[in-house]
């Protein structure tokens, strides 16, 4: 791949093959601050540059949603002192970005067991997420308390619930139904997913979503990603087949069904 600045690598991405959707696991924070001697919060602090850069950059490419894994169910295993830090981080980030989502036109959505997050930080998200409703451009979706087999679960006790009421049968269940009840209802699934710092795993994110969706997986660790780093990956994403089981010969029409 050509290397340049940003605006080289921008011009190299194509506006006719955008994913609609691109899912990313922001991960590297705490190795970050560890190889610089500071404890792990001061990797999620400066990971604030990151995520508001590649949200500028991805509202500037016409990208309709975007949905950054920002806390895990499982990270409420964490130590204690770091999830409080985190939290408090939450609260301080989404207020003082608000002015930007509103400049870029951004509308803030959140998925995941919100319940169970601090007070403080439901009603923080909760004033975003309708101050910036009308907004018509890119859908920021903060992934908070969230994990796949938890929505899994959820949307499973939901479709129990009717059934048992007798407001549906179990063989109306089908993936359309199935999809109504998952925490991404209603938007595109993600056709692009994005992990950084150079792990190879999907950490238990939009499991059921992610069913085709191309992966990329990069060393750069998620404080020091930015725009020129979402070019690379949508450049790299626009130039694979994407087949959904058919052949290539059928995905380029040269073959009838």
């Amino acid at each position: 791949m050509k290397k340049g600045n940003p605006d080289s690598l921008k011009d190299q991405v194509r506006k006719d093959n955008l994913p609609r959707h691109i899912g990313i696991i922001m991960d590297g924070n705490g190795r970050w601050a560890q190889k610089r001697g500071n404890q792990r919060i001061y990797g999620h602090r400066n990971a604030v540059a990151a995520v508001r850069d590649t949200v500028e950059a991805a509202a500037e490419l016409g990208i309709r949603y975007l949905t950054l894994y920002a806390f895990s169910t499982e990270n409420w295993k964490r130590p204690r002192t770091e999830v409080d830090a985190l939290m408090s981080l939450l609260v301080s980030t989404i207020g003082s970005e608000t002015k930007t989502l509103l400049d870029n036109n951004v509308r803030l959505l959140s998925i995941g067991n919100i319940q169970a997050l601090p007070s403080s930080v439901q009603q923080q998200l909760h004033q975003t997420i309708d101050i910036t409703r009308q907004n018509t451009g890119l859908s920021l979706v903060l992934a908070l308390s969230y994990s796949s087999r938890w929505e899994i679960i959820n949307a499973v006790q939901k479709i129990a619930q009717r059934i048992e009421s007798g407001e549906i049968h179990a063989h109306d269940i089908n993936p359309a139904l199935f999809e109504q009840y998952l925490c991404t209802s209603g938007m595109p699934e993600p056709e692009l997913l994005i992990r950084t710092s150079g792990e190879y795993r999907l950490s238990n994110f939009l499991l059921w979503q992610i069913a085709y969706t191309e992966l990329y997986f990069t060393k750069t660790l998620w404080p020091d990603f930015r725009r020129e780093h979402l070019y690379e990956a949508l450049i790299d994403y626009q130039r694979r087949e994407r087949r959904f089981g058919k052949t290539t010969d059928q995905v380029h029409k040269n073959v009838k069904n």
